[in-house]
């Protein structure tokens, strides 16, 4: 039995898999409509999700299967003050497969310890989200028929992003890979990131405050919103919240075969205009996200 913790956990040729699985999915769901029938899925979500639980959820009711779970920690034994080791028991016992978000890092990784089902990472505190980051690559392989040779742009809150971390993590291992490091000095991609997974594997980077500056070398934009809630401080959110906002001006310079990419919820970090500008692929990432997440599903439970 395997989890889904971390994006390493995969290997490139797996996650490989993964892809061309998913792109099977897309091109004939129907033949995917019964393959998780008389499954359950648990989706225990003890922070607020749209995209990914409601993600999660079409997946597996597009393969045939069932969903169980609550999407607030208030509504679950978590207000009584149940473990997360006792919870992912306890639900071992009613489903066949768990999507776990949690606002705590390293919940997930407790949960699988002790779960005696497969367990994906829906996302944990700041630090990693794995699924965010397979649609992020089918996004990327799709769209630009490639995931090595590439260019990557990423704009914003770098320091808490979990969704930038693990999308570094991951293109890190394609040959050929850059990335720009976009972001005001306060939200600067952490040390750590770019010790082990930059400076470790010899990858090219480059860092700045200036979008306009690194647009016309960018094969990929990848936006991100500067979260509210990894704040302590209101003041410091209010001052850095509009850092970077994206409108047709700022693409003046960008390549014509730019992708523009956001993991969602956007507040005003992209300007409504951009989304008619057929670079703007942020949607169609987020429709990529259900196919991937049917893919993963079928993996864990070992369904051909």
């Amino acid at each position: 039995m395997r989890s889904l913790i971390d994006i390493l956990d995969f290997s490139v040729e797996e996650i490989d898999v993964l892809i061309a699985a998913a792109d099977k999915i897309i091109e004939n769901p129907a033949e995917y409509a019964e393959k998780c029938r008389g499954k359950k899925l648990a989706t225990l979500f003890y922070e607020p999700s749209t995209r990914t639980r409601l993600s999660f959820e079409a997946a597996m009711m597009e393969l045939g299967g069932n969903v169980i779970g609550f999407s607030e920690a208030a509504s679950s034994s978590a207000a009584k003050g149940e473990s997360i080791a006792d919870t992912a028991r306890i639900i071992s016992c009613y489903a066949d497969i768990i999507a776990m978000r949690h606002p705590k890092e390293g919940a997930p990784l407790i949960a699988a310890k002790y779960a005696s089902i497969p367990v994906i990472n829906a996302g944990d505190g700041g630090h990693n989200h794995p699924t965010q980051t397979l649609t992020d690559l089918l996004t990327i392989a799709r769209e630009k028929k490639r995931l090595s040779s590439l260019t990557v742009g990423l704009c914003g809150d770098l320091k808490f992003g979990r969704t930038v971390h693990s999308l570094i993590c991951a293109m890190a291992r394609y040959s050929d890979v850059k990335f720009v490091l976009i972001s005001p000095d306060e939200l600067k991609l952490p040390s750590y990131v770019k010790k082990d997974v930059l400076k470790k594997n010899n990858i090219p980077y480059l860092q700045t405050a200036s979008l306009e500056e690194a647009m016309p070398e960018l094969d990929i934009l990848y936006m991100t919103r500067v979260q509210r809630e990894r704040f302590f401080n209101e003041e410091d959110y209010l001052r850095l919240k509009d850092s970077y906002i994206l409108d047709k001006n700022k693409l003046a310079g960008a390549k014509d075969d730019l992708i523009i990419m956001h993991p969602l919820p956007r507040v005003n970090e992209i300007d409504p205009s951009v989304d008619d500008d057929p670079r703007a692929c942020y949607f169609r990432q987020a429709n990529y996200g259900k196919y991937i997440r049917m893919a993963l599903i079928l993996k864990l439970l070992e369904i051909s």
